[in-house]
């Protein structure tokens, strides 16, 4: 962790002992000792065990870590809509997460946060946000990330009387009606991967995708494959998975835990994500949380 620099006092020719006696005052006064948090850095060693410790980290309120995600929180993310409750794989993560740097679970607090505004630009009044952000280059301008906590596919869902119903190419979709949350990654495969001839119906909350949905109003909609099969299996019984989408650029689409640009935090986050991936936490909440469901065809 990068620190202040200390100038040291000037010195002027003195005796034997009396340089000694000023040495081994300048040696106790390391900067090492300056106990203020600073941002992670490039270069900088491994932090230490206690740097990332509860007691050490300068969270938004002192001894809690404060997560942000958005209202409503959707199954199978979370569970009930109650993300405290430690039910379903986000939460699950948060709490893991949370573990890892030494916070209990009755010391985690939960804020409300809009999707959009976890990732835009300016200071943000959580110590991480967990609400399925994906991540990529744009955002990292405004915001950091984790490293990923979840390798995500897109899937489309459709109703099962819908004309998209039968499509297995992209080209079948070209005349099709889809829908997708403002600002996600499932927009951004209906106009970059799919590029239909009509324009998309675009919705500020994901429910409403899902109630537009229902009611017909579009003939699919856009969402990442697990909430496509919970929507399929506890929200639109009359709708299906029609395929998910192939992953675009040679990089598998990740979400990212997202925190302040340039915080504190990130480097001890980040460090918590990699240990939960390397010990096997991640898969283990992955198979408890997310559907086991078979794979969707890939609509190419």
């Amino acid at each position: 962790m990068l620190l202040p620099m200390r100038t040291s006092p000037h010195r002027t020719p003195l005796a034997a002992a009396a340089l000694l006696t000023a040495t081994l005052a300048l040696a106790a006064c390391s900067p090492q000792d300056d106990g203020k948090a600073s941002g992670p850095g490039p270069g900088t060693a491994a932090a230490s065990a206690a740097s990332c410790s509860a007691a050490s980290l300068p969270t938004r309120a002192q001894g809690k870590l404060t997560v942000g995600t958005d209202d409503p929180a959707y199954d199978p993310w979370f569970s009930g809509n109650k993300p405290s409750n430690g039910k379903g794989y986000e939460s699950a993560v948060a709490y893991a997460v949370a573990k890892h740097l030494g916070f209990t679970a009755d010391r985690v607090v939960w804020r409300k946060v809009p999707f959009n505004s976890a990732f835009s630009p300016g200071v943000k009044d959580f110590d991480f946000d967990i609400n399925q952000v994906s991540i990529n280059a744009d955002r990292r301008k405004a915001v950091d990330f984790s490293p990923g906590y979840y390798d995500v596919r897109q899937a489309l869902v459709v109703r099962k009387d819908s004309p998209a119903a039968k499509a297995r190419t992209l080209a079948d979709l070209r005349n099709a009606k889809l829908g997708a949350q403002v600002g996600t990654t499932s927009l951004d495969t209906i106009t970059d991967v799919v590029k239909p001839d009509r324009q998309p119906a675009v919705y500020q909350r994901n429910d409403l995708a899902v109630a537009a949905l229902k009611n017909g109003q579009v003939d699919g909609i856009v969402v990442d494959l697990p909430t496509a099969f919970y929507i399929t299996g506890a929200e639109v019984p009359d709708a299906r998975v029609a395929g998910q989408f192939a992953s675009t650029g040679g990089t598998p689409e990740q979400f990212g835990l997202v925190l302040d640009k340039g915080s504190p935090l990130t480097r001890c986050v980040s460090q918590a994500v990699t240990a939960l991936r390397g010990d096997g936490t991640l898969a283990a909440l992955e198979k408890q949380w997310l559907s086991d469901a078979v794979d969707a065809p890939v609509l190419k």
